[in-house]
């Protein structure tokens, strides 16, 4: 009995460094940052904090910005991951093939996934400039424009850019999840339905997909959270223009705390991502545990 008291003891006090650190840089934000949102609190007037009740709350949902930028986020969640999803999976079915140097392609397909979120927003950004953009370049040389375009004043290509840097980061990523489900497939599956004259199409539809089901689900819990988390992209290629159509959710979340300096009512907005975000994660694990079922 002295033994296992004193194992335990001694995990006790090997895990209270983790657990300072955890409450330090984790759970002491999330409390304080909901103890702010009750409080009329701005830095410019430090010193005046009001109560405010759920008064930040009603005010953030009565602003037409806050829905407008949570559209923005919608919308670049939803083409982004729809993207991701498509070529990363016809990427995978790819690699998943015998071909010559394929161990290299498999490494090489890595590095826009290595690359920092930060430098991929530069590069882009680079990449869109109307005078020595290469796009406007590449595009004119081809005879697709007449004239170079300033592409991240556009309201459309903007967005369309923001999203297209994203997809071209993050597509590895979900390529190499989707190869490493594919891995696991029994190849006498697929042996039995050429067997009874399933074309490749079908043999996708009917076996790939329903058996790699369970990580599609992985992967949408993943980048949904990534995605609608987006703030690097925007703040470095559009800072949230023009006409803030490109401005999401952590961005305009962002610009209430650090440029309006209203901490309460920033920090009542972070508190609503928190709700959307669990509501989703309950949908998601929810269709995860009835594939499981299934």
């Amino acid at each position: 009995m002295r033994k296992g008291l004193s194992e335990k003891k001694l995990a006790f006090i090997l895990i209270i460094p983790a657990i300072i650190i955890i409450f330090a840089i984790v759970i002491y934000p999330l409390i304080n940052a909901l103890y702010q949102s009750f409080f009329d609190y701005n830095l410019a007037f430090p010193h005046l904090r009001d109560f405010y009740g759920l008064g930040n709350y009603i005010d953030v949902l009565k602003n037409g910005y806050f829905w407008q930028s949570l559209l923005n986020t919608v919308y670049f969640t939803v083409f982004s991951i729809g993207l991701e999803l498509l070529l990363g999976f016809i990427v995978a079915l790819v690699l998943n093939q015998e071909f010559i140097g394929k161990w290299l392609v498999r490494t090489l397909i890595i590095i826009p996934w290595a690359v920092p979120p930060v430098v991929n927003a530069t590069v882009w950004k680079w990449i869109a400039n109307s005078e020595y953009g290469s796009l406007n370049s590449i595009l004119y040389t081809l005879g697709i424009i007449k004239k170079y375009r300033v592409w991240l004043s556009d309201p459309f290509w903007s967005m369309m850019l923001v999203i297209i840097a994203d997809v071209w980061k993050y597509t590895p990523l979900v390529a190499i999840m989707f190869l490493a489900a594919l891995q696991t497939i029994p190849d006498d599956l697929y042996e039995a339905a050429k067997i009874d004259g399933a074309n490749p199409l079908r043999r996708i539809i009917s076996i790939t997909i329903p058996l790699i089901k369970p990580t599609i689900i992985v992967v949408l819990i993943l980048r949904t959270f990534e995605a609608f988390k987006v703030f690097d992209l925007i703040f470095v290629m559009t800072r949230g223009g023009p006409a803030f159509k490109t401005t999401v959710i952590s961005y305009f979340t962002y610009l209430e705390t650090f440029s309006q300096l209203n901490v309460g009512r920033g920090s009542a907005i972070a508190y609503i991502i928190v709700f959307f975000m669990s509501l989703l994660s309950y949908l998601y694990i929810r269709s995860l545990k009835n594939t499981d079922n299934y």
